[in-house]
């Protein structure tokens, strides 16, 4: 299987790096402002979030987004209604009391072509975030370059 999608597309990435591993009081409620924000993207598809995935790492977690458009990923980060801005004007009191305790993150990358296979995997990725089709064509640089 592989993915299918037509216009823009945008990768993000976002994360948060636990430096402080005995300062919960810092860093967990930097990880509970994540859920309410991916519930209300994906409550509502207009604000351009198509799908995302939740990793952890050795040194925190990272959510890997898909979105339709970078306009509204910017839309979204700057919207003074949405749980974003709060949660990061929350964040910047916290750290500026606690130094050093809890990281941020995040990459953005406007993709001009992309290409996925899923070999015996479950629905993940770009295809759970855009259109799950059968792979027609076998090589990778077919697929990337067929777009």
């Amino acid at each position: 299987m592989t993915h299918r999608h037509d216009g823009e597309l945008v990768v993000f990435l976002i994360g948060m790096t636990i430096n402080k591993p005995w300062r919960p009081d810092q860093w967990l409620p930097t990880l509970v402002a994540m859920p309410p924000m991916l519930r209300e993207l994906t409550r509502d598809p207009e604000l351009g979030l198509l799908g995302y995935q939740m990793t952890i790492g050795s040194r925190g977690p990272t959510v890997i987004q898909y979105w339709s458009s970078l306009d509204k990923l910017y839309a979204y980060a700057s919207k003074s209604d949405a749980e974003h801005r709060p949660a990061w004007a929350e964040f910047n009191r916290r750290a500026a009391k606690a130094k050093g305790a809890v990281g941020v993150w995040h990459e953005t990358y406007a993709v001009d072509k992309s290409e996925s296979i899923y070999v015996e995997a479950p629905r993940m990725g770009l295809a759970k975030a855009t259109e799950h089709v059968e792979v027609v064509r076998n090589s990778a640089r077919e697929r990337i370059v067929a777009g």
